[in-house]
């Protein structure tokens, strides 16, 4: 599965959306969902929760393993998606659609962690 061109990566997998009014969508890249298998039970932030990008902000079980969650910018949780609580396979099944994790409202002042270009990260995961 190809990286979407329009969205935004970090090193530990997690993508990125353009913000709209302010509001960007997270999940995990296609690459991570295949390397952590079956993906069991997610655990995310609250809504109204602050996340500190480059920081953990929730954990992925899989059947293989425990994976913690980062946060790919700083913000205010502004929606979860309910709908990969209740069915986490979502996240293996249609990473960058009905998979997606949780929405953030992007704070402008904070200093983020280098987000890749679809480009760079598929070289990043290939290296």
């Amino acid at each position: 599965m190809s990286n979407p061109g329009n969205l935004r990566y970090s090193k530990e997998h997690e993508w990125l959306s353009p913000a709209e009014n302010g509001v960007a969508t997270v999940g995990i890249t296609a690459y991570a969902a295949n390397a952590l298998g079956d993906v069991v039970y997610v655990d995310l932030p609250a809504v109204g929760a602050t996340v500190t990008g480059g920081e953990p902000c929730g954990e992925l079980e899989s059947t293989k393993s425990v994976s913690d969650l980062y946060a790919p910018v700083s913000g205010e949780i502004t929606e979860v998606n309910q709908n990969v609580v209740d069915d986490p396979a979502l996240v293996n099944s249609a990473p960058f659609a009905a998979g997606w994790l949780f929405k953030v409202r992007v704070d402008d002042t904070a200093g983020e962690p280098d987000l890749l270009t679809a480009d760079e990260y598929t070289a990043f995961t290939e290296e």
